[in-house]
């Protein structure tokens, strides 16, 4: 039996987390109706996998009533509509837990519920700013780089949320009562950023770019290009890896500048260039493949299903002529001949409103 097993959940269609979240409560087992607007793009999408669909206007109120309803017996509702929508649409929290004392009710936004900014539009970028991730991704003399959307939208939102509605799940099954989440993405982001915190409010993190060990601030940990253009990650932080690394670049360690010097790291940093660009990266990702030395291939998208080891895990799959994301994480009620079925995109039906 899949962990949410019985678990009933109404996803009020909108982009991004939302669609994200949805995707990974129906991969653990959840039976996910997703309302869409009529007219709305129904060409197949992996990230909608595993859900029934249902067309309504809520602006028109018979469907309005349908939508209600559909809540209102639910188990788990999902929205991501900007604060006091769905309360104008008489289908916000107190609407449906008046119906339903039981229900989950979580709301995906980008600024909260609550806050100067929360009636404002937005996107991955502007969250990840403003909360002070996209200022530490930079290079010297450049300007910040967004790293896709998986800080803001997927870590800080979409994660978020599954996390806030399974927990409120546990809570309830103790207390019989439902809650609301408010699932912020720049709470979120927030949260994934405290490490980083820790580490300034210890005098061990700077502002200044690529002065820090995450950053590519050390020469031990970046990315550096190979003979053919390709690039590798580094990521020799512990000494037992560092000097493996070394070892493994041909670099004899009493004769190399010393890591604890960081007036040294410029010097380092070169010879470690030098080094890997002698070969191209497949020869030293084969080199390294016995050496505990911290150092992988920089994949492009297209080419990271076909990663020996992810191939082997099967973490991704062939899904309408192109590769999804198999469900994650794994867990022991969860077979894998269980995921393999559950990733299915045709398992998606369309009802239609009468």
């Amino acid at each position: 039996m899949t962990p949410l097993a019985g678990v009933s959940v109404v996803e009020f269609a909108a982009l991004g987390p939302l669609e994200h979240a949805g995707m990974m409560l129906a991969d653990l087992g959840a039976d996910v109706t997703r309302v869409v607007r009529p007219g709305e793009d129904s060409s197949p999408d992996p990230i909608l996998r595993g859900r029934h669909t249902r067309t309504l206007d809520l602006k028109v109120p018979a469907d309005n009533a349908r939508a209600l309803n559909l809540a209102s017996a639910a188990d788990i509702v999902i929205e991501g509509m900007r604060p006091g929508v769905m309360e104008r649409l008489g289908i916000g929290p107190a609407a449906v837990a008046e119906r339903n004392p039981r229900v989950i009710y979580g709301r995906m936004t980008g600024w909260g519920q609550a806050g100067p900014l929360s009636p404002r539009a937005g996107h991955d970028i502007n969250y990840i700013a403003e909360t002070g991730a996209l200022w530490g991704i930079r290079r010297p003399g450049q300007p910040p780089t967004p790293p896709l959307n998986l800080v803001g939208d997927i870590g800080g939102g979409s994660m978020f949320l599954v996390v806030g509605v399974v927990s409120a799940l546990l809570q309830r099954e103790r207390t019989g009562k439902g809650a609301v989440v408010d699932a912020a993405i720049v709470d979120g982001t927030a949260s994934l950023l405290q490490t980083v915190l820790g580490l300034r409010a210890t005098g061990n993190w700077r502002d200044e770019p690529a002065s820090n060990l995450f950053d590519t601030g050390r020469p031990w940990y970046d990315v550096y290009c190979c003979a053919d253009g390709e690039y590798v990650a580094v990521g020799a932080v512990e000494e037992k890896f560092y000097a493996a690394l070394l070892a493994g670049l041909g670099l004899d360690k009493p004769t190399t500048p010393t890591r604890s010097n960081p007036a040294a790291w410029p010097a380092l940093r070169q010879l470690f260039a030098a080094a890997f660009a002698t070969r191209p990266r497949d020869e030293w990702v084969e080199h390294f493949a016995g050496i505990d030395a911290c150092v992988s291939a920089v994949r492009s998208i297209t080419e990271a299903p076909t990663s020996p080891h992810l191939a082997a895990r099967g973490t991704f799959f062939r899904d309408q002529g192109g590769w999804s994301a198999s469900p994650a994480p794994r867990l022991s009620a969860l077979p894998r001949t269980t995921e393999a079925t559950a990733t299915t995109t045709a398992a998606t039906t369309q009802r239609t409103t009468p």
